[in-house]
């Protein structure tokens, strides 16, 4: 009980509890009437700033984060809808040439699937051998050597084998393998009655510079007894290395831009095919001396080995009715007779016929298996009359 009294008696004698009057906030008035209050309480009693709304400082401190955060979001999805259109557009492009009738893409294909980067830089590319690849709805198939057709069989004792040089015309681009120039002119042979092996070592986009180092450098081991060099008016040009970069040899979009731009600020100017051809068949011009050079050295090859080689002109096949380049010819069969080439022309053969009747298809200038079967009509005579 006295503890009981002791603090209730402390209690009793504590101080009492003191009550300060606070003075109301108007809700309205001047700012002289908000005495010392902060700022941004002023504000939103004078009307300045709603419930809810951010100070000038406080926005002034979360406006470049979420400035940056739309600025990467808007980039993202620009790259993302790009991205997607692209994909689109080859897919597109991909469909649309599956037909295998768009010439470019058909060339584009070929450098793909059937050629490779070459160890030897005058070559540029060879065939991947033992190889194959249906191009423009015609399969192409390569041997152990790289040239166009089946396995090559040992030479029987006193057998003819005939090796063609030569570009994609001599490939037999766009004409299937049993109609090409070699593939006919064995069949010549054989109804005949002589067994001669005839091989194709045509690769697209040669010219004499490299189908002759190939020859020297890779073939001949073939010990070929008689060599036709498979001439034609692009010969004498000098080539890009060729190659170009990952996005090009992969993509049909990339290659279909690039061609489209190519041509678009490819320079115009009065040049005809003429003017051009002139000027590459001038003596003095870079490409012309190193085809000499090259054609020099295989007849060298040929007299020291006891090989007759044959050069066989082929036409540039645009138009073959008012012919502008009969001075190719002309030329080269000068040159043939300083090396002891035996000459053919292949012209006369061809001369009355359209594009319509001899490219292999619209848009493709390379002769179909009737212009192949007019040139080997026109050589074989030469071939078997077999002039030492």
């Amino acid at each position: 009980m006295d503890q009981v009294g002791a603090e209730q008696r402390r209690h009793s004698s504590a101080s009492p509890i003191r009550c300060r009057t606070v003075r109301p906030i108007p809700l309205s008035g001047t700012e002289s009437d908000l005495g010392g209050l902060p700022s941004t309480i002023k504000h939103i009693i004078l009307g300045d700033v709603t419930v809810g709304e951010k100070t000038e400082g406080t926005r002034s401190k979360a406006s470049p984060p979420s400035r940056i955060k739309e600025f990467v979001f808007s980039i993202a999805i620009l790259v993302v809808s790009t991205g997607v259109a692209l994909m689109g557009a080859e897919v597109f492009l991909r469909i649309k040439n599956s037909s295998m009738h768009n010439y470019d893409i058909e060339m584009w294909r070929y450098s793909g699937l059937l050629k490779q980067r070459s160890g030897e830089p005058l070559l540029g590319f060879e065939h991947i051998p033992s190889s194959s690849a249906t191009l423009e709805s015609v399969e192409i198939r390569t041997n152990e050597w790289g040239l166009r057709g089946g396995p090559v069989p040992p030479l029987a004792p006193g057998q003819r084998r005939i090796l063609f040089l030569g570009s994609s015309i001599t490939l037999g681009w766009g004409v299937p393998e049993d109609q090409t120039i070699t593939s006919r002119i064995q069949q010549m042979f054989a109804a005949d009655g002589q067994n001669v092996q005839v091989l194709n070592a045509g690769i697209g986009n040669y010219n004499s510079v490299r189908y002759v180092n190939r020859f020297l450098l890779r073939l001949t081991d073939l010990h070929p007894t008689d060599i036709v060099v498979d001439g034609f008016v692009r010969d004498a040009e000098a080539l890009d290395p060729g190659g170009g970069n990952v996005l090009l040899r992969n993509s049909e979009l990339a290659v279909t831009s690039w061609i489209a731009m190519t041509r678009l600020f490819k320079k115009e100017g009065s040049e005809t095919v003429e003017d051009h051809y002139r000027a590459v068949y001038t003596p003095e011009a870079p490409g012309f001396l190193a085809m000499k050079d090259a054609l020099r050295k295989l007849a060298d090859y040929g007299k020291e080995h006891n090989v007759r080689i044959y050069f066989a002109m082929t036409p540039e096949v645009h138009d073959l009715v008012d012919y502008k380049l009969g001075f190719v010819h002309d030329i080269m069969k000068s040159l043939s007779q300083d090396y002891g080439f035996i000459f053919v022309d292949l012209l006369p053969s061809m001369s009355h016929l359209t594009p319509a009747e001899l490219w292999a298809m619209p848009g493709d200038p390379h002769p179909n298996g009737l212009g192949h079967q007019r040139m080997a009509e026109a050589l074989y005579p030469a071939l078997k009359l077999k002039t030492p």
